[in-house]
């Protein structure tokens, strides 16, 4: 059985190194999903039809088939798209957490204060 039910049109407003987007990524991933991945960090054109479309200014949002979820985790993106049909259910996981940000660690190497050591 597959694990998508529909090819939805899904746009995705999101910060290329943001815990939060990370997660929502890796929803699409688990489910095999195409998505429109806007990078809201370095094109204020995709900001700004992010706010415009959500009514806000939080990320990462997420629309789906002209639906949009807006302030969302991974976690409630795959929830919402569980609960709608969107896609069936699965056992695969993720490679990342879907329900949460940065660390304070990861932060600060974003900021350039200290580097960043990832684990093996």
């Amino acid at each position: 059985m597959s694990e998508t039910r529909s090819n939805p049109k899904i746009i995705a407003y999101l910060k290329p190194h943001c815990g939060w987007s990370r997660g929502v990524r890796a929803v699409m991933a688990k489910y095999g999903l195409a998505f429109e991945d806007r990078d809201i960090w370095n094109d204020i054109h995709q900001r700004v039809e992010m706010i415009q479309k959500s009514g806000q200014e939080l990320s990462p949002c997420v629309e789906i088939d002209g639906h949009m979820l807006a302030d969302v985790s991974g976690e409630e993106v795959e929830a919402w798209m569980l609960q709608k049909g969107v896609v069936n259910p699965t056992q695969t996981r993720t490679d990342v957490p879907t329900d949460r940000g940065c660390s304070d660690e990861e932060h600060a190497a974003q900021r350039g204060e200290i580097p960043v050591q990832f684990k093996e």
